[in-house]
């Protein structure tokens, strides 16, 4: 390391395997042990993705987004009319149904995006109170659509026969559902980690978030490039909707709505506007989640605002404040 250099920061990264590791000897059974975990770092990347837009347009952008859940539902929505169409029975269709279906709600939820910050987020820019107030009508117009659309009643909205089951190793059941889930949270949080610092688009977009007047001055519309990262983020809010509808087996106009608190709480625990506290935030709520409701149901109910308490009294601005990748 070179003299005056900055010395990683560490703990904060650790802090799941220490949550893991205190709940190991309460919980007893290894079997058990690992089947929630395992459970435990699915949910965690299920939360990531629906989490990660928001914390990008509020760190990227300054925007609050109160209306984020509604593209997780609107992203449910779109995999059960995929599925309506798509062939099953084989694990190529199987995967093909799949891809098809996170393809078409990142489509939709990026083009219904693109709409919704040219109509009601561009005009309040800068202006927090009001983004607040207009994106919260804005959740209300998109649910109310969704209810004319659909109905009242939630849509099925199954795993395809291919991620159904479990693989057994000894005592040890993990579903398969699960897996991919987690494997592909981590494969977007690499992509976003990328994206945002190896890229001359994720360059120009932090450039532009510190100074925006040298960046227009070299001839760059951040105006567009916000409308780009606004249409990403409600992407990757449509793709988890779709995860968490298959999760849950059901797609329902409110769904979105139910989990926003829960996805705010991630993105402050982590750090507003940080990927990397993001991932980590929805990891550490899943794993509390998970071991308090096997451990103590009751405490359960609570966890997560305990979580956030007892993250924020130690670090007031989350693990990874915008700045850390």
């Amino acid at each position: 390391m070179t003299p005056g250099a900055r010395r990683p920061d560490l703990l904060p990264a650790l802090t799941p395997l220490i949550v893991a590791a205190i709940a190991a000897p309460f919980i007893g059974s290894l079997p058990t042990f690992v089947t929630l975990t395992v459970a435990s770092l699915a949910m965690g990347a299920m939360l990531f993705v629906m989490a990660s837009g928001l914390t990008l347009a509020f760190g990227l952008m300054d925007v609050l987004n109160f209306g984020h859940g509604a593209f997780i539902a609107v992203g449910a929505f779109a995999a059960t009319v995929v599925y309506q169409f798509a062939p099953h029975g084989s694990l190529a269709t199987d995967l093909a149904s799949f891809v098809a279906a996170l393809a078409a709600a990142a489509v939709v939820c990026g083009f219904v995006g693109y709409v919704y910050e040219r109509l009601l987020i561009a005009p309040v820019y800068g202006r927090h109170l009001e983004q607040i107030l207009i994106t919260i009508g804005g959740s209300i117009v998109i649910e109310q659509l969704l209810l004319a659309l659909f109905g009242t009643e939630p849509l099925d909205l199954s795993p395809p026969a291919a991620f159904r089951g479990a693989l057994v190793f000894g005592q040890i059941a993990v579903e398969k559902y699960r897996l991919v889930a987690l494997g592909l949270g981590v494969l977007l949080y690499v992509l976003l980690l990328l994206v945002l610092s190896r890229t001359r688009i994720g360059l120009l977009i932090r450039a532009g978030v510190e100074n925006r007047e040298m960046v227009e001055a070299l001839g760059y519309r951040i105006d567009r490039l916000f409308t780009a990262v606004f249409m990403a983020a409600s992407a990757l809010a449509g793709v988890g909707g779709v995860l968490w509808g298959l999760y849950q087996s059901q797609a329902r106009a409110g769904m979105g709505a139910d989990l926003l608190v829960l996805v705010f709480i991630v993105i402050i625990i982590g750090g507003l506007g940080s990927v990397t506290g993001c991932f980590l935030g929805a990891t550490l709520v899943a794993l509390i989640a998970n071991y308090a409701g096997f451990l103590a149901p009751k405490l359960a109910l609570v966890c997560n605002i305990l979580l956030m308490v007892a993250v924020l009294l130690w670090r007031p601005r989350g693990l990874y404040p915008l700045g850390a990748k």
